[in-house]
């Protein structure tokens, strides 16, 4: 019995100076321990970018209806024809206008008769009233017939002119080379040309050339600018990308729901003909784009060196020199066992990355972060009594 009690009195010390060897290893080693996270400077693309969403347009795009009212009596295109300046698409019913036409002629011919009648008249009593062989009132008869006669004849001739061109206003033509891309109207039926020209037709210039109407929120338009790249995509070709230029920023708002948005225009080639009329687009602008500069992390500018934890590195932290110009910003270098700043020039940022204009060459190395190491060991499995006193309620550290 003596000797088991005394083994089992050896077992409790070796087993307590187990555990009191790995609480002063977790109190002396765990805490504390760090290492300097370095990065190299390296040459990245740095973009920024608006994203919005817009419609496909035609860069050209006429609406052609008719000036006179009537009954539509030819059809000559349909959707999609490909027509050219001056080419006839529709006619209208013309046995109205030319009815109109003959009645304003013998108008004008009658017009006519009595302004040339009274014109002689008028000068033949001027003449007799210069020899006063005819009184006044008789010379003011013969000029007042004149002037009437020369009104109803004037009259007439604007009338004539007006029923010839609605004549000709029956015959639609096209007024550019394209493409019809809507048809309102059947042959037969009637259009009434009161206060407003009705659409007819519609026609797109060339569909080669397209552009899109983006609205861009108020918060993003002080970036747009002409001039920039865009990418975009429709939903009909989802696996496409296509590619713009911004021409014009409008300055014109548009308040929908509360939601103020600028109309931006994007040019967009297009020679397969894939965008259509009325696509919607998800547009990207790329407002900065910098495809090959010198770029940094920019956590490496808010790194500042404690001297404290530096010293149990041994490590020693040179003077910091002071930077007041625009765009200076100081970086650290380990350079042996000592850590020197170093005065750099910035230029844009862009997410996590800063580009550097000058003060370091590609590759260099600057210090980053300092990164604890404790939290790492202490994490591992087994040492779990390195974590610090359990949480109430007696859950896991």
């Amino acid at each position: 019995m003596k000797t088991k009690k005394k083994i089992m009195i050896s077992l409790l010390i070796v087993a307590g100076a187990i555990v009191g060897l790995a609480l002063f290893t977790g109190k002396s080693s765990g805490a504390g321990t760090y290492q300097l996270a370095m990065a190299k400077a390296e040459r990245n693309a740095i973009n920024n970018s608006v994203t919005a969403t817009g419609t496909v347009e035609p860069v050209v795009k006429v609406e052609v209806g008719t000036q006179v009212s009537g009954i539509i009596d030819k059809i000559y295109v349909d959707f999609n024809s490909v027509v050219t300046k001056g080419q006839l698409i529709a006619e209208m019913d013309k046995v109205n206008l030319q009815a109109e036409l003959i009645s304003k002629e013998a108008d004008l011919a009658s017009s006519k008769t009595e302004f040339e009648y009274q014109e002689k008249n008028y000068a033949r009593s001027k003449m007799l009233h210069e020899k006063q062989l005819i009184s006044d009132t008789d010379f003011e008869t013969a000029t007042y017939n004149y002037e009437r006669a020369k009104s109803s004849y004037d009259r007439n001739l604007s009338d004539m002119t007006k029923v010839r061109r609605n004549l000709q206003y029956a015959i639609i033509t096209s007024p550019i080379d394209g493409v019809v891309i809507n048809r309102a109207v059947e042959e037969g039926q009637t259009v009434a040309a009161g206060f407003s020209t009705p659409t007819l037709f519609t026609i797109a210039n060339d569909l080669t050339q397209m552009r899109v109407i983006a609205d861009v929120d108020e918060a993003d338009i002080g970036q747009v600018e002409e001039g920039q790249n865009v990418k975009f995509a429709v939903d009909a070709y989802p696996n496409d990308v296509f590619e713009g230029k911004v021409t014009q920023v409008r300055l014109e708002a548009v308040v929908t729901s509360n939601v103020v948005t600028y109309e931006v225009v994007i040019s967009a080639y297009n020679p397969d003909l894939k965008l259509k009329p009325g696509l919607t687009a998800n547009v990207t602008i790329y407002t900065l784009e910098r495809p090959d500069v010198l770029t940094i992390p920019g956590k490496a500018l808010r790194f500042v060196p404690d001297e404290n934890i530096l010293e149990t590195m041994q490590l020693s932290v040179a003077k910091e020199e002071q930077t007041t110009a625009p765009g200076k910003k100081i970086v650290w270098q380990k350079v042996g066992g000592t850590l020197q700043p170093k005065v750099i020039t910035t230029g844009v940022s862009s997410l996590n990355v800063t580009e550097v204009i000058d003060g370091l060459s590609d590759g260099e190395e600057i210090v980053l972060e300092l990164v604890s190491t404790a939290s790492a060991t202490s994490a591992a499995p087994g040492n779990s009594f390195m974590m610090g006193p359990r949480p109430p309620g007696g859950g896991p550290r």
